[in-house]
């Protein structure tokens, strides 16, 4: 029996204590802050001791084996401490693969993970495969592993829950992109970065899949395909002679795929995407992901087709929420920076009226003033102080206007569009002038289009 310590009591410390409580090891969970009541009552009523606000460093030290929580970074004294003695430390996705042989797709990038791992999975239940959904999408894969009752799990993982994996070995693994994030935790250096994200493919072997974005200049910099015994799946947005590509898009709204790209070009599948809600150019790259996946899981082009028209995205990422009078609501409440507001103001086609604004971290609204000039035809700020948007702003949208009022916001965008228009909530800042965050700020506009429905 091995005395195994628990570093951080959230969804994953928790779900790795209730494993590792089931497969007999005695264990102790410690977390530097409060436990949150559903899971200290979780922890009590399994019997399994606990400590908060404090790590007490002679009872850590004790542990044969540490799992531990994704936010703790190494240079934490408390892993410091366990690196001198050489205590092994893993994480809960680590932990939770020495328990179940089912077949795990798992899913990492900067951007998208979270959409192309809801998406993935989606798929794979609704053509009737045996799935469960776990990672940095909230639910833990060890306390699923407890009962181990799904054939496949999708999971999303992070380059900080990769960063503690040795053994783990994923069926299918899902590199969506590589950009600068996280940068504090990996020296400053985007080649460490990029290195915690490729170490998904460490132990693919021949029977597993790699699928990749081949447009992400970051991967293609760091990936070294030569040395990979795995089946090797990149997708393109567009058809690229230099490439052996697995999938790419053959019109706006068809996409074509095969599971041995190179060798039949004649072989392959094509899928039509023309029923999928999802919006954006980034959103087709996640849909490529996710369905050359569910082609490597046996899905028919028919099986994926009906999939994309039933998926509901999870909500507040360009989430249609109503249509008035022809003109379409788009709640894209999560859209905290501009490089998120970017990826929304590119992907809709239509006129838009745009609800931005709240509290400003910094912003530079340069990269946005090219696509405002040429989308927006309106924009209504909503936030306390506006000076900053309207300063970038008023130069190259015709009508500009300003309230503090979510509901007035509403009612002043609808006024303002004409059927065939698009209004779209992307704040490009963080929610805290007005709002809770930015879930309360994206249920707000709902209810408040919803409130202007006819007859609602």
């Amino acid at each position: 029996m091995s005395q195994i310590v628990i570093l951080g009591a959230a969804e994953s410390g928790v779900g790795a204590a209730l494993l590792a409580q089931a497969k007999g090891h005695a264990v102790f969970v410690s977390d530097r802050g409060a436990i949150q009541p559903a899971y200290r009552a979780k922890l009590a009523q399994a019997g399994i001791p606990y400590e908060e606000n404090q790590h007490t460093l002679a009872k850590v030290l004790q542990a044969d084996e540490v799992i531990k929580s994704p936010g703790i970074p190494e240079k934490a004294p408390v892993i410091q401490a366990l690196r001198e003695k050489g205590t092994p430390v893993i994480s809960e996705i680590e932990f939770a693969g020495r328990y179940t042989r089912a077949r795990c797709v798992c899913i990492t990038g900067t951007n998208g993970k979270t959409t192309t791992t809801l998406l993935t999975y989606h798929l794979l239940k609704s053509a009737g495969l045996n799935v469960g959904l776990a990672g940095n999408v909230g639910y833990s894969l060890a306390e699923q592993v407890i009962k181990d009752e799904h054939d496949y799990y999708v999971v999303e993982m992070s380059s900080f829950q990769l960063d503690d994996t040795s053994d783990f070995q994923p069926w299918i693994a899902v590199l969506l992109n590589i950009t600068p994030d996280h940068l504090d935790r990996y020296d400053y250096s985007l080649e460490n970065y990029a290195q915690a994200k490729l170490r998904i493919t460490r132990n693919l072997d021949s029977t597993g899949s790699f699928i990749y974005n081949a447009d992400d200049e970051v991967t293609s910099q760091y990936f070294q395909s030569a040395f990979s015994p795995a089946r090797l799946l990149p997708f393109s947005l567009h058809h690229r002679p230099d490439a052996h590509l697995a999938g790419y898009y053959t019109s706006e709204a068809g996409l074509y795929t095969t599971l041995t790209p190179g060798l039949d070009q004649e072989g392959g599948e094509e899928v039509s995407t023309a029923r999928s809600p999802l919006i954006g150019q980034h959103n087709r790259q996640n849909t490529l992901a996710a369905v050359l996946a569910a082609r490597v899981a046996g899905l028919s082009s028919a099986q994926i087709e009906a999939g994309l028209a039933t998926f509901q995205n999870a909500d507040h990422r360009l989430q249609p929420v109503g249509e008035i009078n022809g003109v379409r609501f788009i709640n894209d409440s999560k859209a905290t920076n501009v490089e998120a507001a970017w990826y929304a103001l590119d992907g809709i086609r239509q006129p838009i009226v745009w609800i931005a604004g709240g509290t400003d971290k910094g912003n530079d609204y340069g990269s946005l003033l090219n696509l405002a000039r040429s989308r927006v035809k309106a924009l209504v700020c909503l936030g306390l102080d506006n000076s900053k948007l309207r300063t970038a702003f008023d130069p190259v949208v015709p009508h500009v206007e300003e309230t503090q009022r979510m509901a007035e916001a509403v009612h002043r965008a609808a006024a303002l569009a004409a059927p065939g228009d698009v209004v779209l909530l992307s704040p490009c800042c963080a929610s805290f002038d007005l709002f809770r965050n930015y879930e309360d700020r994206g249920r707000q506009f709902t209810e408040a289009v919803q409130n202007m429905v006819p007859g609602a």
